[in-house]
């Protein structure tokens, strides 16, 4: 199996080899997945930060909460097993043999919230902790690290839902009996020390073949790839040696393979504790016992892993399905997921079909070919390209194709700045140099042609050019039979409800005044927008060659639309701002709006054209793609009125109860309503920053118009750094910001009340970081409020939104017309909080929007923190009718809107980042900290290995002054009217 290096260990000079790229080939496939978490972002999730000094200037009543934490040996294997590489597995030939004979403090959280040191703090390695010890927060030190995250937490089920239709769907959960097993615990230890699991695994699997019905007792064991084995009772002995000999694989040569042996210790360690995990699962234990868990899962997973391609938690094979070709050098393999998780029914298997991309196994300057989309074979390669093909191609293992049957492999760790026929290399002590040319043609008779492109290095210092590369049936599981697990061959049957759909309210002129979406849908047919913006002045310029000047614009724009090349974007769009303000600026007027037309397949020019907007020119802008022009029919301008009416400051539509003030917990006093995300860059990109955004609310009690802030931070940092920070200014003295005290003083300015309540909905976190997210992120609100006013404490409910999971759900009838929406899937407002949900946490699925293709796949949120006490009706129907609010289109959407408005604000701020054509990752390229006080900051923040976020680029005073809509478009004005005096607001409203 050809896979990439996601370890991405340094190479030292002397030790790499560079290979030209000819006579390469790839040995097979290999998958394209998320790059890997640096070692600072690893520490971060096995371990939770540091607690620092208390605050006492204010206390929030709140739930119990001690913060103290550490991740279980269960969540340590799996990061490990989805950071390490794969490498070809060896056979074994000969073998020969050896024998050797609390209860955790859980303080109120009362007049202070604990602070947490930065993000970039938490990079840093730290010492194993010392055995584990109730933290008291009062007591906290900063050089004490907690090493438990028992002690925390989350808000119970306050009983469940009774609004809504109640119904029947499946869900892809298989019921999975608990085994009446005495599970085993023992350590490995396998000498010389391997990095893959796959030689761990042959090293394991050759042992038990040799020796299961003697030194193992008859037992079948389940590995883990690494450090842990487990048997379903006690093996015969305490500790045992064993020496394992390997034989390297056949390369076709011919010649006597290479053997190895190893040293493999197996002692005892500890029994896996069932009984935990079943008064968990029965509510009466209050965390999940990890280690049980993880063996359920290693013995599960251990029958794909040697008849499937293991990555990340899903397995993958080209047998599973048809390859899909995709393009630049990939295709697509099927495959699926595979989890145990306690649910409220017990324990169960969730099980999802999966698709992942991988690398064609076709020569190596082929694969370069559809990479880049052009011909490389007559001219040498730019800066940015030998840069997209370097990250590419790092890790990727490939086999030579100029020795005749020799078939040797090579993992690929770079590529050369020079080209080919620029390299030389020494060939004796004497000095003497010869070039790579040169040697391949005296060496092995080979003439290289593209001696203009550069050479990949592998391991060894040596050259290769790139024309030499190529690029469960559970019932019969041994394992599952083995160890006692029964898995249900039945999907899971569980109770839902349909929330009824929101009454949406519209403008009193019109001839309706309200309607009842259908279904998850309405149209604005006889319908008027609440409130309409104004557009006074606007132009046209046209990238599409198939649209003509004949196409219909009235009003008249300022001037006649543009016909524009798309290579050309800054140029015209500059070009015709000129003309066009020479003819507003006389009339002290500006230009409101740019509708730009653009080509179907347009690449990067709808980013280009939003980055010349926003950053140089400072328009407000809608662009629309060539076929939706000569459809025109009134749905889509309807769409492109919406889109425009909020850009240009004015609201679609409200909920008919906000007005009415019928919504708990929200109308009866001032709530704000925030929504957060971080965007991580695409995998391979390894110094991009991550962006992250936060939106909020900013009228009540409508809570349908949002501003919002954006970020870049360290790269794939998930934990918001920006949200609250102090910093010295040199005539103010110490100065409180971040982007939670700027968006309460924006509600505060538009409003003129201060919230009482923040309801804060969080996208992207995974479950292994909910304890962080919720310590680090929690604890910037509560300062961000005590830095505004003393004893201020609006109350706090913090939701995790989820969509990223494997949970699906479907109807229970699908001939039934009253169960389906029109592409077949459950009805949106379906809500399941039983069964399939968390045994005793307060959490539930949503799919709150209508499918249109595919299987629709619900949202999960989870409540973390709530302080203001909502029952599930509550929370579940204002999340369900908070969908109906978002302003770009006449359907309820999947996610919350201010998470989805925070996602789309974060997407958008990539588009103002630099393409990377550098080797160095030393320097964070793209958009970086927005400052204190400014949209943008020329000051640099560091990130956790040292290298420097470059700032936001500034956008301009025009497009900072309009109130737009959650397009990453920016107003920004000094607020004066809380106590604390100027600070610099910028407001974003949702495009």
């Amino acid at each position: 199996m050809l896979t990439i290096d996601k370890g991405r260990r340094g190479v030292g000079p002397g030790q790499h080899r560079v290979l030209c790229l000819e006579r390469l080939s790839v040995l097979c496939s290999t998958p394209l997945g998320p790059a890997s978490l640096a070692a600072s972002q690893r520490q971060l999730q096995l371990s939770i930060h540091r607690l620092h000094r208390s605050i006492s200037s204010y206390s929030p009543a709140a739930a119990p909460l001690s913060l103290s934490s550490s991740s279980s040996k269960g969540e340590e294997a799996v990061l490990e097993q989805q950071q390490q590489p794969r490498s070809t597995p060896t056979r074994a030939t000969t073998v020969t043999v050896a024998s050797t004979s609390s209860s955790p403090l859980a303080p109120e959280l009362r007049q202070a919230i604990m602070e947490a040191p930065r993000p970039s703090e938490l990079a840093q390695p730290s010492p194993t902790p010392p055995q584990e010890q109730p933290v008291d927060a009062a007591t906290t030190t900063p050089h004490h690290i907690p090493s438990s995250s028992k002690s925390i937490r989350f808000p119970l089920r306050p009983g469940k839902g009774t609004i809504g239709t109640r119904c029947m769907v499946k869900a892809n959960h298989f019921f999975a009996h608990l085994p009446n097993k005495d599970l085993h615990h023992y350590d490995v230890s396998i000498t010389p020390e391997v990095t893959s699991r796959i030689v761990n695994r042959a090293v394991i699997k050759e042992l038990v073949n040799l020796y299961k019905a003697s030194y193992l007792g008859g037992r079948l064991p389940a590995y883990d790839g690494r450090k842990s084995l487990y048997t379903a009772g006690p093996l015969p002995f305490t500790s045992q040696e064993f020496q394992i000999t390997l034989l390297d694989d056949d390369d076709g040569s011919g010649s006597e393979r290479r053997q190895r042996t190893f040293r493999v210790v197996i002692k005892f360690a500890a029994r896996a504790d069932l009984h935990r995990l079943e008064l968990f699962l029965a509510g009466r234990h209050a965390e999940a016992p990890q280690e049980a868990l993880q063996v359920l899962d290693i013995v599960l997973r251990e029958l794909p892993s040697a008849r499937y391609a293991p990555f990340g938690r899903s397995f993958f094979s080209p047998d599973l399905g048809r390859r899909q070709p995709l393009g630049e050098g990939l295709e697509s393999w099927r495959g699926f997921y595979q989890s145990i998780r306690p649910t409220q029914m017990g324990l169960s298997l969730n099980i999802d079909m999966s698709a992942t991309a991988f690398i064609e196994p076709l020569p190596v300057i082929d694969f370069v070919a559809q990479l880049l989309n052009s011909d490389i074979h007559s001219r040498p390669l730019s800066d940015a390209e030998r840069v997209k093909i370097k990250k590419a191609l790092r890790g990727v293992k490939v086999e030579v194709t100029h020795r005749g049957n020799m078939r040797r492999k090579y993992r690929i760790s770079g590529l050369t700045i020079q080209p080919t026929r620029e390299l030389t290399f020494p060939v004796d002590e004497g000095g003497t140099v010869k070039s790579v040319v040169q040697y391949f043609q005296e060496t092995y008779g080979f003439a290289i042609q593209h001696t203009y492109l550069p050479c990949l290095t592998v391991q060894r210092l040596n050259y290769l050019p790139m024309e030499m590369v190529k690029h469960n049936a559970y019932q019969d599981d041994p394992y599952a039979k083995e160890f006692g697990i029964k898995i249900s061959d039945r999907l899971a049957s569980v109770e839902a409800r349909i929330l009824p759909a929101p009454r949406l309210k519209y403008n009193e002129t019109g001839r309706e005044k309200d309607c009842l979406p259908r279904v998850g849908q309405w149209n604005m047919m006889n319908k008027k927008m609440v409130n309409g913006g104004k557009v006074r002045s606007w132009m046209c310029v046209n990238f599409a060659r198939n649209v003509q000047e004949s196409v219909d614009f009235a009003p008249e724009p300022i001037l006649p639309p543009l016909n524009a090349r798309p290579d050309q974007v800054e140029r015209a769009l500059k070009a015709r701002y000129h003309d066009a303000m020479n003819v507003l600026g006389p009339q002290r007027r500006e230009l409101d709006l740019l509708i730009g037309i653009l080509p179907d397949n347009n690449g990067s020019l709808y980013g280009d054209l939003k980055r010349v907007c926003e950053i140089d020119l400072g328009i407000v802008s809608q662009c629309c793609c060539t076929k939706q022009v000569f459809k025109m029919n009134k749905q889509i301008l309807a769409n492109l009125a919406l889109k425009i009416n909020v850009k240009v400051g004015g609201r679609n539509t409200v909920l008919v109860d906000a007005v009415s003030r019928r919504i708990p917990l929200v109308t009866d006093r001032p709530t704000i309503i925030f929504g957060a995300d971080v965007t991580h860059p695409h995998p391979g990109e390894d110094s991009s920053p991550s962006i992250a955004a936060v939106v909020a609310s900013q009228d009540w009690p409508e809570v349908t118009k949002y501003a919002g802030l954006v970020s870049a931070q360290a790269h794939r940092q998930e934990l918001i750094e920006d949200l609250y920070k102090i910093w010295q200014d040199p005539q103010r003295g110490t100065v409180s910001g971040g982007m939670i005290r700027e968006l309460l003083i924006s509600f505060k300015r538009s409003t003129g009340e201060k919230p009482q309540r923040i309801i804060f909905y969080r996208d992207g976190v995974s479950e292994g970081q909910f304890y962080q997210v919720l310590l680090y992120e929690l604890n910037a609100i509560r300062k961000a409020c005590a830095s505004l006013e003393a004893n201020y404490q609006p109350k706090v409910t913090f939701i995790v939104v989820q969509k990223r999971h494997h949970t699906r759900l479907f109807a229970h009838n699908h001939n039934d017309q009253n169960s389906v929406d029109r592409s077949g899937n459950i009805l949106p407002g379906t809500v399941v909080d039983s069964k399939i949900c968390h045994p005793t946490e307060f959490d539930f699925y949503l799919c709150s929007h209508a499918g249109i293709k595919g299987t629709s796949r619900p949202a999960h949120y989870h409540v973390l923190w709530d302080e203001n006490n909502f029952t599930a009706d509550a929370l579940q129907t204002l999340t369900n009718n908070l969908c109906y609010t978002y302003a770009r289109c006449t359907r309820s959407v999947s996610i919350v809107p201010p998470a989805y408005y925070a996602h789309l604000a974060a997407f958008r701020a990539r588009f103002y980042m630099e393409p990377d054509t550098s080797d160095s990752s030393s320097v964070v390229s793209g958009p970086g900290v927005r400052g204190p006080l400014s949209g943008s900051s020329t000051s640099r923040t560091r990130a956790p290995g040292g290298a420097a976020v470059k700032p936001l680029p500034a956008l301009k005073d025009s497009v900072k002054r309009k109130v737009l809509t959650i397009g990453l478009y920016f107003k920004l004005h000094l607020l004066r009217n809380w106590r604390l005096g100027a600070v610099v607001q910028v407001q974003l409203r949702r495009e």
